[in-house]
């Protein structure tokens, strides 16, 4: 499950590599892509994927997704997601809280593609505060 990785641009990042870091400031970790909190089928009673790397070093809150996505349901995701923590003003500090605007995002997804169509909207998903 370690090498489990990112793959950017320019090579890829293993989950080994963000666990050997440390972050104090970390918030928040948005994971678009395909399978970043899926766990190894050899370990299921482990907790190791990508997302939960991200908590490991100090992200406060992560994002992931249980399989994969279409590619048009992460870009909507991620628009509605910001949009609701951008807009949001009902929580304390005046910020909403990730896990109601992955809600609220998922919901937007749902109504879209239909309650039936569960395997786009339901593979998102919130750990951590």
């Amino acid at each position: 499950p370690t090498n489990s990785a990112f793959f950017l641009h320019n090579g890829s990042l293993e989950l080994r590599q963000i666990m050997a870091t440390s972050v104090t400031e970390a918030k928040l970790a948005f994971l678009s892509a395909c399978q970043t909190a899926k766990g190894d089928t050899n370990l299921p009673e482990e907790a190791v994927h990508l997302s939960a790397g991200m908590l490991a070093v100090g992200y406060r809150a992560v994002i992931g997704t249980l399989w994969s996505i279409g590619d048009g349901d992460a870009p909507l995701i991620a628009d509605e997601f910001y949009r609701r923590l951008k807009e949001d003003k009902s929580s304390t500090e005046g910020r909403v809280h990730a896990a109601y605007a992955l809600h609220g995002a998922v919901e937007v997804l749902r109504k879209e593609v239909g309650e039936t169509n569960f395997m786009r909207w339901a593979a998102f998903v919130h750990f951590g505060q």
